[in-house]
């Protein structure tokens, strides 16, 4: 009966050993069929043609930064302070406490996150057409903690925006809450369905991350780190886009950036000095309107951030909505002059002239504007087919660096990305 005893524990060991086998291979599956759908022009083996790996693992532009940001705890500064201090005039600041309590601290590790959302779809990226690329949160995390993940030079990227709107994937909004500095937005009054996408559950490994960019319709944003370390560098509205871009030939990647571009910017001669600094557990940044900013995870790290119009920045908010989402701005102001009567009061008289970046920006806005063109029309009813469910989301960044390759391939050739 021993015999038959070990020869059993045997079978079951050698079953449950094929049975992770096959997840592993279910999941590299999955995963190397996302990565050609979110980024065409790599094959699979030019995701790992820079050696970012190895090269940068001990370099001090990923692992370090001159520290010049201010930091304040969110018990030692009022709401009118923070406007006065940092908000009105424009100064990045990193927020110590506003996510004490959050459950996200507990909540959001991997092994919780699989256990109650492994099955979920969450976007990573999106295709030639526009449409998102997701995948399950059970094959993502086996990817962010494994070899594949830890070997890509800029590794797959969860930056998803409609986690809010699924049955499913709601309770993640329970695990945090709004900073106070924050809790005033007042797009909170548009209509949900023509909102632009705002909030982002992100996630990624090391070397992860975002491209320099400027957020849309010159909102501002906070980001909550609740896991890992964020490198982060910005630069004031004033800086020329050209002189932040990669070199020819090389893509718009946020660890290409730190590698290409960010050592460029320590010459004594370089003219516009970056705010830099890593972001730990439990902060909180802001980020102004209209700067210029990179961010890479150091370590894998999950946050969430959310751009938003306060009443401090909705001179400047308005007019590019105005611009860029004419029917949402119409039904907004309607919902406004109702519920805010003194914001709806500075929508009449804010124009634009005094947006503190307006004349190093007017391309990026007309851009902007261009892309989000499609959006404001009415949506027709869902067709039937179940591929062109969604309707594809556009380009919401104002410098479009978002991993689009239609407006990459569109800013190859020198052209003005498409409508889309």
């Amino acid at each position: 009966s021993s015999d038959l005893s070990f020869t059993h524990l045997s079978l079951v060991c050698t079953m449950a050993e094929e049975r992770d086998d096959d997840k592993v291979r279910r999941a590299i599956r999955h995963i190397d069929k996302a990565k050609l759908k979110a980024r065409s022009e790599l094959t699979l083996e030019k995701w790992r043609r820079y050696g970012f790996a190895s090269e940068l693992k001990n370099l001090d532009q990923i692992n370090k930064a001159n520290d010049t940001v201010a930091r304040i705890h969110v018990d030692d500064c009022s709401r009118r302070a923070f406007v006065e201090r940092y908000e009105r005039p424009s100064i990045p600041v990193v927020i110590r406490g506003a996510t004490e309590g959050w459950k996200a601290h507990r909540h959001w590790t991997p092994e919780r996150l699989k256990s109650d959302y492994g099955s979920e779809v969450f976007k990573i990226g999106e295709d030639d057409e526009g449409f998102p690329v997701k995948v399950k949160l059970k094959y993502y995390l086996r990817y962010m903690l494994g070899a594949a993940g830890a070997a890509d030079d800029s590794p797959l990227y969860i930056f998803d925006s409609s986690f809010g709107e699924h049955a499913t994937k709601r309770g993640l909004l329970r695990d945090f809450e709004v900073p106070k500095y924050f809790a005033d937005d007042l797009f909170n009054y548009a209509p949900n369905r023509r909102r632009p996408p705002h909030r982002w559950f992100v996630m990624g490994p090391a070397r992860s991350g975002t491209g320099i960019h400027i957020d849309p319709l010159g909102t501002s944003a906070w980001n909550s780190l609740v896991r890992g370390r964020k490198r982060w560098c910005l630069f004031p509205p004033a800086t020329p886009k050209e002189a932040l871009k990669a070199p020819r030939g090389f893509d718009s990647e946020g660890v290409t950036w730190f590698a290409k571009v960010y050592p460029k910017t320590q010459e004594p001669t370089w003219p516009y000095r970056p705010v830099e600094f890593i972001q730990e557990e439990g902060e909180t940044v802001f980020v102004p309107g209209g700067w210029h900013h990179v961010v890479l995870n150091v370590t894998p790290a999950t946050a969430i951030t959310q751009n938003f119009a306060s009443p401090t920045n909705f001179h400047v908010v308005w007019p590019r909505t105005v611009r860029g989402r004419p029917k949402l701005s119409q039904r907004w102001l309607a919902v406004l002059k109702e519920k805010r009567p003194e914001i709806a009061e500075i929508a009449t008289h804010a124009t634009g002239d005094d947006l503190p970046w307006s004349s190093s920006s007017s391309s990026s806005s007309s851009s902007s504007s261009s892309s989000s063109s499609s959006e404001e029309s009415e949506p027709a009813p869902a067709p039937r087919r179940k591929k062109m469910r969604k309707r594809r989301e556009i380009c919401m960044c104002d410098e479009c660096t978002r991993k689009c390759a239609v407006c990459q391939r569109a800013k190859e050739r020198g052209e003005a990305p498409p409508d889309h």
